[in-house]
C-alpha cells in the first residue's frame, strides 16, 4: 500500500488525509502527536503518515474503505454537488 500512497498526488493526499481527519473515527492525540513528530515541518510526509495509519487501521485508502468513504469534501472532484 505503500507504493499508492507515494504514487498520489499532493492534491490527492490532501484529500485522503482529509477524508480521515473528517471521518473522527479512530484517531485522537495520541496519534495527532505520532503524525506530527513523523512529519516535523514536512506537509508531504504529515499527509502520508495521516494516510499510512488510515490504511494499517482500516485496509484501504479513505475514500475506498471504512468510515473516511461517508465524508464528502466539498471540493472533491469525484461526486456530483
Amino acid at each position: 500500500m505503500t507504493s499508492v500512497i507515494d504514487s498520489l498526488t499532493v492534491r490527492q493526499l490532501q484529500t485522503e488525509a482529509a477524508r480521515v481527519l473528517a471521518s473522527g473515527q479512530g484517531f485522537g492525540n495520541h496519534e495527532l502527536v505520532q503524525f506530527n513528530q513523523a512529519a516535523h515541518h514536512d506537509s508531504h510526509a504529515w499527509y502520508c503518515s495521516v494516510i499510512a495509519w488510515y490504511v494499517s487501521k482500516y485496509g484501504d485508502l479513505p475514500s475506498r474503505t471504512g468510515p473516511g468513504t461517508a465524508v464528502k469534501l466539498l471540493l472533491d472532484a469525484n461526486h456530483d454537488l
